[in-house]
């Protein structure tokens, strides 16, 4: 059994959208004022929406999404690559058994970006 898709609710469709394919690679598959539905290179989906039209879509606290990485230097560079581009990201530090750091993604949700020794991503 393998994750097949995930739908976050977000303010801005577009910009979120936008930064998903900047920053990770996904393509899009539909894109509408209202929805975006994106693929990876592994065929996972992303399905970003605002159906309400909200302002504001608050997540809790502790919810994120997570993007392995194969090693602890594509951590780093993805970290200088945000803060070049104006983002805050936390500075990445050993946590929870791996090469880490947390940011706020437009969209108002928190992304990990890490390295686990140990696993790696599927390609």
């Amino acid at each position: 059994m393998s994750l097949n898709h995930l739908n976050l609710a977000v303010p801005n469709v577009h910009d979120t959208r936008n930064f998903f394919e900047k920053y990770f690679g996904f393509r899009r598959l539909v894109d509408r004022e209202n929805l975006a539905v994106l693929s990876d290179q592994r065929g996972f989906v992303l399905a970003l929406n605002n159906f309400g039209k909200a302002a504001d879509v608050p997540y809790p606290k502790a919810f994120h999404v997570g993007f392995m990485q194969s090693d602890r230097q594509q951590v780093d560079e993805f970290y200088r690559r945000l803060k070049a581009d104006g983002y805050e990201p936390g500075a990445p530090k050993e946590f929870h058994g791996a090469w880490t750091f947390y940011f706020s993604a437009p969209g108002g949700f928190m992304i990990e970006v890490f390295h686990q020794p140990g696993h790696q991503p599927q390609e």
